[in-house]
């Protein structure tokens, strides 16, 4: 029998949620139950976030998470402003796509450090809290974890790490009370696809080759996924990559 999420009593980090997936994923978990800490460079859609969940309680934290010690503030903030964590919630991402040779070292390291590093340091600042609680971490991959996709080489590098670093905390963690799982979307209407730029010159075919065939993966069935992964309800999971995907991986 499914079971319902449920989060009343509970406190969830969702990053990125001043739009797109992060937002999504927010407005789920807040009709949920869920007592929330917002995490975003951006302060504006934050505000814009929190005033869609009147009677939800709501912390907004401003952070750029290309700090390792912004990561560290983000889970103190959490715990100090509502006592507990129960659930991490890793969906802050960027994608910088270009043709490999051309690549500015600073948008490789700033790839780098929002997609795979952050997650790392939230990860290692919430685990002592969410053991606790038996809690939490949902990572936000991609189906690019699974498939090559020409000019993403530093994206997809990030997604992929960010899987087997998913399975490997699950291993360690295996015999202590927390559940360390990811998820892997296609391609969505958010802000990170909306301001994605081709490179020059760009072989379409090659682009075409993970076009979505069956059209975009609907946001809020992503949020769903993850604030079940997020919840009691994701009890059974442990160590999973969940892809979803309307097909994109299946040959």
């Amino acid at each position: 029998m499914a079971q319902v999420i449920d989060m009343a009593g509970r406190v969830a980090l969702v990053t990125g949620a001043a739009a797109g997936l992060g937002r999504a994923t927010a407005l789920r978990l807040g009709e949920a139950g869920a007592q929330l800490v917002l995490v975003d460079v951006d302060a504006e859609g934050l505000a814009a976030t929190a005033g869609m969940m009147p009677g939800t309680i709501v912390v907004q934290h401003v952070a750029n998470l290309a700090d390792p010690d912004a990561c560290a503030r983000s889970v103190q903030v959490a715990v100090d402003s509502l006592g507990r964590l129960d659930a991490l919630c890793n969906i802050a991402g960027i994608i910088r796509m270009a043709h490999t040779t051309d690549m500015p070292r600073r948008d490789f390291e700033l790839t780098m450090a929002i997609n795979l590093h952050a997650p790392w340091y939230l990860s290692q600042a919430a685990i002592p809290h969410l053991l606790k609680n038996d809690g939490a971490i949902v990572n936000c991959a991609s189906t690019a974890a699974h498939i090559g996709e020409a000019y993403c080489a530093a994206y997809t590098a990030t997604k992929a790490g960010l899987v087997s670093m998913t399975k490997s905390l699950a291993m360690e963690y295996m015999r202590q009370p927390i559940r360390i799982n990811a998820v892997a979307p296609g391609g969505m209407e958010t802000d990170i696809s909306k301001t994605m730029t081709l490179p020059d010159n760009p072989d379409k075919q090659l682009i075409a080759r993970f076009y979505p065939i069956r059209g975009m993966v609907h946001l809020e069935d992503v949020a769903e996924l993850i604030a079940m992964l997020a919840s009691p309800a994701g009890r059974s999971y442990h160590g999973a990559c969940l892809t979803i995907d309307a097909g994109i991986c299946a040959g």
